[in-house]
């Protein structure tokens, strides 16, 4: 169970967690840091043993200190979570509700490296949850007009000012490595600015779009299933076979401008290949190796580029797409840079489900349940009931209408 040798106690980390997710100055408020710190609190008296019954909380019987990291596994969380369940008062969604407040506790812990793993999102520590009653569903996130509006500004300025140092950076040999390391930057921003806008505007799931490990079949989209002249994209649907999805016109220049910055070798070459520095280390070693080069001479040319993204590229070494994991990884750090304020009790940043239901909510409300259920690739049933809240209020409109009506 060891995380760090210094047992840091669990209950330190609560002020600066709250302080992060609160609003206003200095963080204190918002209703989320509410109900939070309420769940925290919760938490930690479980994880001492305070809850009055036989539990005796997670700390060894020979140790007598408060609960701390290094006692926190899966293990510990699936126990929290069959606790919740057995909570005979409480509904099927208020489970899921608080046991994502401390979920989402444990993310933001491995991200500021109290932990090492997310243990809490696990399938073995979230088995004993109950199944959602479908009332108030925890990963129903919809990205708000606002928020897409503040995220695309954001990486779109972004790529504007890293293409612009780019441009403006000498080529000649003196300045070879601030040229590379210049491009390398304009990469990664028009890189995430198509990421981002295809998230946002297509509404293709993030599964279709990027690589699955778990599925062969799902390898992430290449350049070659790519139409950008008719605005149209291959991708492998949710129902196991090959559609073409739309591409609106917002994503056509970001996915213009970020080819021309990457400059893949091929089409087979994936449109979101991965960053990763170690894996991509370890890719070009062992396909030069494969090539004949020997180690001395492939170290000597690793060392002429900054960065093994680069190496590959120049010798048309194909890495893999990132996975759907680092889509949300990239999503998680473009939320916080941007600034976009996100209230919602399981995912504290704009995920990629969220831009598919929120192209979803634009689709319903200006075109109908049939225009969106072909875009979304979904039936009308289905999105009739995702979407049940538009209709309910539309009809309400009609309800007070009609009285105004009478009353009048």
């Amino acid at each position: 169970m060891s995380e760090q040798d210094d047992p840091t106690p669990l209950a330190s980390s609560f002020d600066r967690y709250l302080q992060d997710k609160g609003k206003g100055r200095g963080g204190d408020g918002g209703n989320y840091r509410r109900n939070a710190e309420r769940e925290l609190h919760r938490f930690a008296e479980w994880a001492a043993g305070d809850r009055g019954d036989d539990w005796t909380g997670i700390v060894p019987d020979d140790v007598d200190r408060e609960p701390a990291f290094e006692d926190l596994d899966e293990s510990a969380f699936r126990e929290y979570a069959r606790h919740l369940a057995s909570d005979r008062g409480l509904k099927q969604n208020t489970v899921q509700t608080y046991y994502a407040y401390i979920s989402a506790w444990c993310g933001w812990c491995v991200n500021e490296g109290y932990l090492q793993s997310h243990y809490a999102q696990r399938a073995s520590a979230t088995a004993p949850l109950p199944e959602d009653d479908g009332r108030k569903p925890g990963d129903q996130q919809a990205w708000t007009p606002e928020q897409r509006h503040e995220l695309t500004r954001h990486v779109d300025q972004q790529a504007r000012e890293a293409i612009e140092s780019y441009e403006k950076t000498p080529s000649v040999d003196t300045a070879a490595v601030d040229k590379q390391r210049a491009r390398y930057r304009a990469l990664k921003a028009t890189r995430d600015r198509a990421l981002v806008f295809l998230i946002a505007y297509t509404a293709v799931r993030v599964g279709e779009l990027l690589r699955d490990p778990d599925d062969p079949r799902r390898r992430g989209v290449r350049w070659e299933d790519l139409n950008l002249e008719d605005g149209g994209m291959d991708v492998y649907r949710k129902k196991q076979q090959w559609d073409t999805a739309s591409l609106p016109d917002p994503v056509i220049h970001p996915l213009k401008q970020y080819r021309k910055m990457l400059k893949p070798p091929t089409d087979r070459w994936p449109v979101f290949p991965t960053f990763d520095q170690r894996t991509l280390g370890t890719l070009v070693q062992e396909e030069l190796a494969d090539r004949g080069h020997q180690p001395a001479a492939i170290e000597d040319r690793r060392d002429e580029f900054v960065r093994d993204l680069l190496l590959a590229l120049e010798e048309d070494i194909r890495p893999q797409s990132i996975t759907t994991d680092g889509a949300r990884s990239i999503l998680q750090r473009l939320t916080n840079d941007a600034g976009v304020d996100v209230d919602h009790p399981r995912h504290q940043y704009l995920a990629p489900h969220g831009g598919r239901r929120g192209m979803g909510e634009v689709l319903v409300r200006s075109f109908g349940y049939t225009v969106a259920a072909r875009y979304l690739d979904n039936s009308e049933e289905m999105v009739r009931e995702r979407y049940s809240h538009i209709e309910a209020g539309e009809l309400g409109d009609v309800a007070t209408e009609a009285l105004n009506e009478i009353d009048g």
